[in-house]
């Protein structure tokens, strides 16, 4: 039968799909039936989702998941179950792709029966009888011979792997099934040749046949081969222990009495390395490497080296090999420097790395060639327990630190004072949830194969419940970020058994949360200091990119002796204490500057390098310091190194101080780390920099608390106005050396700012600066930060919006984030999109009508059919067609949502011009004051997926206050449900309150200002003035005077749940209307600014009875309060904690003043109005306000106090509704009064 290879493990294990007829064969048009069927049926939305959901999940368990790679519903076999946070992971296997996705819990769907009527599509398959063979060498006896082996040699798959893919078609003959598994025979057409796969593997000595047991040969049927390695036979060579199982290319040919010339690759070695330790009835020790030219040819001519010792017992003794050609691929441009605090023999292979063996193992499947620079220095002091600094340019790199740890929580026996306690073993730190998460998903990776240690990604909002609930039992492994840590700290005991701190991203740690980390710290610092520690390991591990001051401190204060590894020159420097120095001055005037800088340093004997970027300039320098009476040396590329550092050495052993002109591409052949200091008479690139700066290395101090005044040594920078291209780098790094900077370097220095704004004023405007109102890193952000009239003027808006803004019914249809969604504008009169919607479905619901593109073009329009839709599309990017692919990839955006997808070029449909008229309808929203809590610069995943699934494809009413091009910022976003049976419509949720609810966001009240600030000549909309609640009206002509209302008394917010955060409703800002002309912000706006951040508007509920009202404020614990009572109006205001509180209530009737009470309580204030005229209020207050509302608890006292009859009672009570319970409202038609 004919097969199509899906996925391949080795010979023995391989999945294939068969093509042809047979017993075990289907048709593949019935896999695309059962596949269209089970999107539709998974896919669409229903009510009753949990009836597709399992109970309980388990391994080995058949179920449906969707696979994001493949965008299809598919069935699966749950592998394994792993926890994790608040739910469980699930690695499932497609049994129809034979692929591995992870899935969480939640996702997981029950397989319907029907639809397990079809066999897997994916069929299991393994060679016939066809077993691996290893090659064995006895050390005593001097042999070595080719065996049955357990597992594959990797060489073999890699062999297997390339022989199918050369193939042009491939065969398969079914011999048995055993176990699910097919057993066949393979057979390849390369070039018009067919081979068995099974005799071709055999043939080339990496498989053996397996006999049928009846008809099992004899051992002396299975001759294996053996090989004498006699000393006398070949050529004795001493090799380091180290590099027992590192093969070499050998320069005498091996007896041709070694058999079949099997020939394996450096990867299979690697792997039967492994095996030596594993397997102690297989001990294989692999001494040959494939010839180049020759990898799998009989009677291959191989060369081999007698082999002395065994593997060195102690990988951290080991030495660096310099001539090894893999040691010298892995270590980067960084070996060229290395600062440590402790002296480390580095371990520069994988093979000498200090790993266990499975570890080793899982690394070198994953083709992992071996540490790099960075790596082999840090992995060695990791694994010894020790505390560890290490700053790199690889510091962001989480396999800094990973695979030492791992080993180390390997060795229980160094935790069992702890068997009895719970907590974790390990802490890792992490700056951000993005970070923690890639963290995560490592160890969980490489968890496979390690013992059990059960590591938790835990993410704690505010939301103090979710950390109590949090289970960590089993846990040996935390990853989190400081805030959340803490948070769980108040509930869990997490120290107790805590042996190994990681701090990841160590200066982004220090700079965003140095507090939470200190505390931390200090927790850590005491509960190891008791007696049980002593022999335990505690072990701090702090890696980052950067030098940062408190990790001074760090060391100082909290480590004990640690290694400092910096692989970074610059911030080797920082840590080094070497002072900068910027000196201003005239170009012309550099000569006269520099002698001064000189004479300074004459009386105090130094080695100074001079270094400058040309040879003339060096020429120049050096006759005048002849002129002067100063010795200097000269070097440049014709010069005589050999001469000049001999001089170097001897001036300065005599007492004399010495100096040295030098040009840049001298400084490596001259190899000078002795400078006491370095002047830059050329300004230096970035680069430069930091190779000059290595010239003092050996002068580095030591110690970083050392006052720079102390130390050795010093850096000069000559600046002048010449110095341009370079300046901001070099400013950059002062800064964070935290130097002395002139005035006229941050002047020129602001001035390349704007320069490198403006080069950035073609592109988007900052997504941060958009959600957020600020950008953190705007020198590394590629996108500008200054508006640019031509692209910010509005788009896709409507000019009756533009012209009266106010509130909008907007339909989110792609939500990016918590914050940010792409959508529509919905006109409450007539909506063109609808009517152009129909119009295209019924247009292209002729399939006549279907016209494939023959021609791409870039950003013209096109039809795509999606889900029983037709869509307006534009064409982003059409991509290369590939060779095996019919048609080509073009890049897309639905004009109309705001999403991009990427889609076949046959996929797009003509669309006629009639269809094009409209204008794109996507409009890009962003809710105001509201973003991620603890620092972070995006959004949680769970936030949003919490926002797309509560807001995408509803329409919602909305508030605009800013539009700049095609993004509409709204403050607020509401979700507006009518009760028809009360003919009331009611506010279902606010958006921003609901981001707040999750406990991950928290309040912004800069977003708006920022805005402001951005826009400069531009207006914005009067933010507080239009922050009306959409209140309930009877027909929209009422909710338009509302919205479009100039001069709001009581300007409210839209959720009564965000009343801790929202302003006081007294409050004002008067910011103009939407136009381009310039304003004047005001100092109103600062005051008014100020004032909102101090009032806040209280809860308050009331009810009634003949003669009284009740109102009750909900404030706990007032320290100071007023309540004034005039015969229309209450005035209360009150303190509580560090937050002021004030209602100033006009009310709906009069009331007798001097009757009026006021009594605090613990947890409320009861006010208690006395009427003026005896019976019932139908409202509390004039005007409608979001924080006042019934008390449902005395609603039947409202409706038996009512003094209408049976059928207008329910007119009386919604009215009270309506007012006090509803932020928005929105009704499309006038409502009759009856």
């Amino acid at each position: 039968m004919e097969v199509f290879v899906l996925k391949i493990e080795d010979p023995g294990c391989f999945w294939v799909t068969m093509k042809g007829s047979g017993p075990f064969i289907v048709d593949e048009v019935a896999y695309k039936k059962l596949s269209d069927e089970m999107n539709h049926f998974y896919g669409k939305s229903y009510k009753d989702a949990h009836e597709v959901k399992p109970v309980t999940v388990e391994e080995g368990q058949v179920c449906v998941v969707f696979s994001e790679e493949l965008k299809c519903w598919c069935r699966a076999v749950i592998k394994s179950v792993m926890y994790c946070t608040d739910n469980y992971q699930m690695e499932c296997f497609l049994v129809d792709y034979a692929k591995y996705i992870f899935v969480k819990s939640k996702d997981i769907r029950l397989a319907v029966e029907p639809f397990m009527q079809l066999p897997y599509r994916a069929k299991k398959c393994r060679l016939y009888r066809t077993r691996p063979v290893t090659l064995r060498i006895d050390l005593c006896e001097e042999t070595a011979k080719t065996v049955p082996a357990k597992r594959w040699d990797s060489a073999a798959t890699w062999y297997f792997q390339n022989l199918l893919k050369a193939s042009t078609h491939l065969k398969a003959k079914l011999c048995a099934i055993e176990d699910n598994t097919f057993d066949v025979f393979l057979y390849v057409t390369i070039k018009d040749e067919k081979v068995c796969v099974n005799d071709d593997l055999v043939s080339k000595n990496f498989a053996h046949f397996e006999e049928d047991e009846e008809n099992t040969r004899s051992s002396a049927d299975y001759q294996e081969n053996q090989t004498s390695l006699k000393a006398e036979s070949l050529p004795v060579k001493i090799v380091n222990p180290t590099l027992v199982f590192r093969p070499v290319v050998f320069q005498k040919k091996i007896p041709a009495n070694l058999g079949t010339g099997l020939a394996v690759s450096s990867s299979s070695i690697e792997d039967a390395c492994q095996r030596l330790s594993t397997d102690p009835d297989e001990n294989t020790v692999p001494i040959v490497k494939a010839i180049p030219d020759l990898p799998f040819k009989e009677n291959a001519e191989v060369h081999i080296d007698k082999l002395q010792q065994c593997l060195n017992s102690d990988p951290l003794k080991t030495h660096v090999v310099e001539d090894d050609q893999q040691s010298s691929q892995n270590l980067s441009e960084e070996r060229n420097f290395i600062f440590l605090s402790n002296k480390i023999q580095p371990s520069s292979s994988l093979e000498t790395a200090p790993l266990f063996h499975e570890f080793k193992k899982e690394l070198t499947r994953k083709k992992f060639l071996g540490p790099n620079f960075t790596e082999s220095y840090c992995w060695p002091s990791v694994a010894r327990g020790c505390d560890v600094v290490a700053i790199s340019y690889q510091g962001n790199d989480p396999f800094v630190y990973i695979p030492p740890l791992l080993t180390l929580l390997q060795l229980e026996g160094c935790y069992k004072a702890f068997t009895n306690r719970s907590g974790p073993l390990a802490l890792i730190l992490c700056p951000g949830w993005k970070k923690a998460q890639l963290v995560f998903e490592l160890l969980k990776t490489y968890e496979r194969c390690s013992r059990q240690f059960h590591p938790m990604l835990i993410i704690l909002g505010q939301n103090k419940a979710a950390a109590s609930s949090v289970k960590i039992q089993g846990c040996e492994v935390i990853v989190t970020t400081p805030y959340s840590f803490l948070r769980l700290f108040e509930h869990h005991n997490l120290f107790c058994r805590l042996c190994h701190l990681v701090l990841d991203e160590v200066e982004v740690l220090f700079s965003d949360a140095a507090e939470q980390v200190f505390t931390i710290l200090d927790c850590y610092k005491k509960a190891t200091v008791s007696e049980e520690w002593e022999y335990s390991p505690h072990q701090i591990i702090a890696v980052g990119t950067r030098w940062n001051k408190h990790i001074a401190h760090l060391i100082k204060e909290f480590m004990n002796d640690p290694y400092v590894v910096i692989t970074a020159l610059e911030e080797a420097s920082i840590y080094g204490n070497v002072q900068q120095v910027v000196q201003p001055c005239v170009n012309s005037e550099r000569i006269s500057v520099l002698l001064k800088i000189l004479d300074s340093t004459h009386s105090n004997p130094q080695k100074v390098l001079v270094f400058t970027n040309s040879v003339n300039e060096a020429d120049v320098i050096h006759e005048a310091l002849k002129s002067n009476s100063m010795f200097s040396l000269k070097i440049h590329e014709e010069s005589n190194s050999k001469y000049i550092l001999e001089q170097w050495t001897k001036k300065y052993n005599s007492g004399s101080p010495v100096l040295l002109v030098s040009t840049d591409d001298c400084m490596q052949s001259l190899g000078i780390t002795d400078a006491t200091c370095v002047i830059h008479f050329s300004f230096p690139s970035p680069r430069i920099f930091g190779q000059r700066l290595h010239s003092m290395s050996d002068n580095f101090c030591n110690d970083s608390s050392v006052d720079q005044e102390h130390t050795k040594a010093r850096s000069v920078i000559l600046l002048t106005e010449n110095n341009d291209c370079d300046t901001l780098g070099i400013l950059r790094f002062l800064q964070h050396a935290e130097a002395e900077i002139p005035p006229e370097l941050h002047d020129f220095t602001a001035k390349m700012l704007e320069a490198e704004e403006v080069k950035k004023f073609s592109r988007p405007l900052c997504a941060y600066l958009k959600t957020f109102g600020i950008c953190k890193n705007r020198t590394a952000c590629p996108d500008r930060h200054q508006i640019n009239m031509q692209m910010d003027i509005p788009q896709n808006i409507p000019n009756k919006i533009l012209q009266a803004p106010g509130c909008v019914t907007i339909l989110p249809l792609h939500v990016v984030s918590a914050t940010n969604y792409f959508g529509r504008i919905v006109d409450k009169e007539e909506d063109q999109y609808t009517n152009l919607a129909e119009d295209i479905n019924e247009y292209f619901e002729n399939p006549s009508n279907r016209i494939s593109v023959k021609k791409m073009k870039a950003l013209a329009l096109y039809g795509l059919h999606e889900k029983r839709l037709f869509h307006r599309v534009q064409v982003l990017e059409i991509y290369p067609k590939e060779e095996e692919n019919l048609f080509f990839s073009v890049k897309i955006k639905y004009i109309d949502e705001g999403r991009t997808s990427q889609v076949q070029s046959c996929q797009l449909l003509h669309l006629p011009a009639r269809f094009q008229c409209l204008p794109p309808q996507a409009v890009e929203f962003v809710v105001c004051r509201v973003k991620p809590i603890d620092k972070e610069i995006e959004w949680n995943p769970e936030v949003t997926h919490y926002i797309r699934h509560k807001i995408k494809g509803k329409p919602h009413e909305a508030k605009i206050v800013h539009t700049l091009g095609n993004t509409a910022w709204v403050d607020q976003m509401v979700r507006v449900t009518r009760l028809s049976e009360l003919k009331i419509t009611v506010n279902e949720y606010n958006v921003r309150s609901e981001i707040l609810s999750t406990g991950l966001g928290t309040d912004n009240p800069e977003h708006i200002v920022q805005l402001q600030k951005l826009c400069g000549h531009l207006k914005l909309l009067d933010h507080t003035e239009n922050l009306e609640s959409l209140s309930i009206k009877e027909d929209t002509a009422d909710l338009e005077n509302v919205c479009n209302a100039e001069n709001m008394s009581n300007p409210q917010n839209m959720s009564s749940q965000e009343n801790s955060t929202e302003n006081c409703n007294s409050s004002k800002i008067t910011l103009g209307t939407h136009s381009c002309d310039g304003v004047h912000q005001s100092k109103e706006v600062e005051d008014a600014t100020l004032h909102q951040r101090q009032c806040f508007h209280p809860q308050i509920k009331w009810f009634q009875n003949e003669e009284t009202v009740t109102v009750n404020v909900e404030i706990a614990s007032v320290a100071d309060h007023k309540c004034e009572f005039s015969k229309e109006k209450v005035i209360f205001s009150a303190c509580s904690g560090d937050k002021f509180y004030m209602a100033d209530m006009e009310l709906h009737q009069c009331i007798l003043a001097e009757k009026s009470t006021c009594v605090v309580k613990e947890k409320e204030v009861v006010i208690i109005l006395m009427k003026e005229q005896k019976g019932s209020w139908c409202k509390l207050l004039k005007n409608k306000n979001n924080h006042v509302s019934l008390d449902f608890e005395h609603w039947e006292d409202c409706e038996d106090d009512s003094p209408f009859p049976g059928g207008t009672k329910k007119t009386y009570c919604t009215g009270a509704v309506s007012e006090d319970l509803v932020d928005s409202s929105e009704v499309s038609g006038t409502e009759s009064d009856d």
